[in-house]
């Protein structure tokens, strides 16, 4: 979990995962969205997806990215947990 709460920390991290939501894209794509390099937007992807938050698929020569569904429910149902939701 410690990962994915530093993956959060980083205001451009939680942008790509808002832009995500919005459909797959390469990082080309995303990168179009920021004004910082494309290093910096790599960087960003490679510290989402070591928290697992975003999946990375090879579809031709471009890497799409996507959210993952299954970290999200699981932060989902965790916070859930730590409000008292779970009986």
């Amino acid at each position: 979990m410690d990962a994915v709460f530093k993956a959060l920390s980083d205001k451009n991290r939680r942008k790509i995962l808002q832009i995500l939501r919005e459909k797959d894209m390469n990082a080309g794509e995303i990168c179009k969205r920021f004004k910082i390099s494309g290093a910096s937007v790599s960087h960003h992807l490679d510290v989402l997806k070591g928290a697992r938050l975003v999946v990375a698929e090879r579809k031709g020569r471009f890497i799409n990215y996507s959210l993952s569904t299954s970290v999200t429910e699981d932060l989902l149902s965790m916070f859930m947990d730590a409000i008292g939701g779970k009986k």
